[in-house]
């Protein structure tokens, strides 16, 4: 890894909220959509809901789901 000790260094003096919003900066550089898979989950979606309204699944309760009362 090629990262500047200075930039690491300076960032380590940010006060914490300056900190955080750098971090979240960061990972939101890191997370960018893509249209093409945005569309696949879309049609998947869309198939397993049709799927389920026409019986041919069935749905878990979430208790089950998550082990305790919701």
């Amino acid at each position: 890894m090629n990262v500047d000790k200075r930039l690491i260094s300076k960032a380590l003096e940010l006060k914490p909220q300056d900190r955080f919003y750098l971090i979240e900066l960061l990972v939101r550089s890191l997370d960018k959509p893509d249209p093409e898979i945005d569309e696949i989950w879309l049609k998947e979606a869309e198939a397993r809901l049709k799927a389920h309204r026409e019986g041919k699944t069935k749905g878990i309760p979430a208790e089950e789901v998550v082990g305790e009362s919701v």
